[in-house]
């Protein structure tokens, strides 16, 4: 059967208020449902769809998107969309509920979409994950938590399990004013909250300072989390180039030309390259922060995970002028699920926090909070860090000798003195987008380099986890990759039996 005449021949009213994505959905899932098309049918890829009904093609992932959320298609990666099979769609199906078009505007992102679907599906026992930036949960330590658990049960009264302080459990922020002093970044009680991750702490400063048209800097490439929330707000980045340092002349105009808000950065061991600052970057940016009034959020998940001499000193370590807010978090150093991180900030700054905290959660879960606190009271970070750390390390050297075996000269990188990553720069023949689609099949996956760019740039650029695997699962997981890579070769190799001839 013909689907894509079928198809051809679907009008569509862009006068009309229903969305074109949904009268996509609702005339495909009609169509469906009297089986017109049957099941196990295989749809046109989104961009011939597109082609097709002239739309765009995030009209036609949409329409896909809701005929998959109502379970009548499925999309398998490498493959297709698909209808589904079996007895539901035996039955009449009622009227798609037009949810999209109650919803206030919101922030789409596709391939966000795409990296989410990659690291929040289940995988198979086959499958080499190296997207998302977890720890590997054989190094979850589970032993220190229990203890840390034992402790707490027997010593917190039961009134701690009820409400308790939007700014977090006392307690614990006594005791991580305690363990940051003894980092020499000193914090006092009231300087930190307690959030539920460090992205819900980027979230309340971007809810909090940001207003629509507002400017903020960034550099690029930076962390694809801040720029989702930033450009939500409706913030306008201005974003400094690409390279191993800072462009400071042009940080400085923009800090006379704009007057921005905020300047977001990582600035140890940063995600998605690896960069550290050095301490002369550091010292010049404090200084022209200071001059201009500027505030930073310096977000720092990494810099304990040091696999060499630590990086040094923070921007907030630094800051003579008290415009710096860190964030922190646990989640890299212990496990995710923890859900527990901090923001060391002026008072000020942290009780406006705590205010847009209210409206979220209340407070940041009491349990885990007790947990951290037992754990820094008994000083069992340390044994922890000095374990992940060196067994990173190992991960990441096994990760770049496959690279530099398998991968070159195809793909280039700098070795990573700390962090998770390991950042690959390819060739402008190939495209990390259609990369990553060779790759599923072969059963590994990555963050294309696109994702970690403000305003749609393009890249040629791929982020590569090394934490989740041990050395054996990273190395045929390179392997698997260099095979995609190769298909790029193979095709530059074909001779061109058309030269010469108009492309009709």
């Amino acid at each position: 059967m013909d689907i894509t005449k079928m198809l051809s021949g679907m009008r569509l009213n862009a006068a009309q208020p229903t969305p074109l994505y949904l009268q996509i959905a609702n005339a495909l899932s009609a169509k469906i449902s009297d089986f017109t098309i049957p099941s196990g049918a295989k749809l046109p890829p989104e961009r011939e769809l597109a082609r097709l009904l002239g739309v765009s093609r995030t009209t036609a992932i949409n329409a896909y998107s809701l005929l998959e959320e109502n379970g009548l298609v499925s999309t398998k990666i490498g493959s297709g969309t698909f209808v589904n099979t079996g007895s539901a769609l035996s039955q009449p199906q009622p009227p798609l509920m037009p949810w999209e078009q109650l919803f206030t505007p919101g922030y789409k992102a596709p391939l966000s979409s795409i990296m989410r679907s990659i690291i929040a599906s289940p995988t198979a026992d086959d499958t080499i994950s190296m997207a998302a930036g977890m720890p590997d949960p054989a190094f979850y330590p589970l032993q220190m938590i229990q203890s840390a658990l034992d402790r707490a049960t027997r010593s917190i009264a039961l009134a701690d399990f009820g409400l308790i302080a939007t700014e977090g459990y006392l307690p614990l922020r006594r005791s991580l004013s305690a363990w940051q002093t003894r980092l020499d970044n000193p914090a006092s009680v009231d300087q930190i909250l307690i959030v539920s991750g460090s992205q819900q702490g980027l979230y309340l400063l971007v809810k909090s300072f940001i207003e629509p048209r507002d400017y903020v800097i960034v550099e690029s490439p930076t962390y694809l989390g801040a720029i989702q929330l930033l450009e939500a707000a409706g913030a306008r980045l201005l974003t400094l180039p690409p390279g191993n340092r800072i462009d400071l002349a042009m940080f400085e105009d923009y800090l006379i030309r704009y007057r921005p808000k905020l300047f977001y950065t990582m600035s140890s061991f940063k995600n998605p390259t690896g960069r550290v600052m050095d301490q002369a970057e550091r010292q010049e940016l404090i200084r022209l922060a200071a001059r201009h009034r500027l505030t930073i959020i310096e977000d720092d998940p990494y810099s304990l995970l040091h696999y060499g001499a630590p990086p040094p000193p923070s921007l907030k370590q630094l800051d003579d002028y008290g415009g710096v807010i860190q964030l922190g978090t646990f989640s890299k150093i212990l496990f995710p699920g923890l859900r527990t991180g901090w923001v060391h900030a002026a008072p000020p700054v942290i009780n406006r926090l705590a205010q847009e905290k209210q409206f979220v959660d209340l407070h940041s879960h009491n349990l885990a909070q007790m947990i951290i606190h037992a754990a820094l009271e008994e000083n069992s970070l340390p044994l922890h860090l000095a374990l992940v750390r060196r067994e990173y390390k190992k991960r990441r050297n096994a990760m770049a000798a496959a690279i530099k075996k398998l991968c070159s000269p195809t793909m280039r990188f700098e070795l990573p003195e700390g962090g998770l990553y390991i950042w690959g720069r390819l060739p402008t023949t190939v495209s990390p987008a259609e990369l990553l689609r060779r790759a599923a099949p072969l059963g590994i996956s990555f963050i294309p380099g696109d994702a970690f760019y403000a305003h749609g740039s393009a890249s040629h650029e791929i982020r590569l986890c090394f934490a989740t695997h041990d050395e054996d699962r990273l190395t045929e997981g390179i392997r698997r990759l260099s095979k995609a890579l190769n298909s790029f070769s193979a095709e530059a190799t074909v001779p061109a039996t058309n030269a010469g001839r108009p492309i009709i």
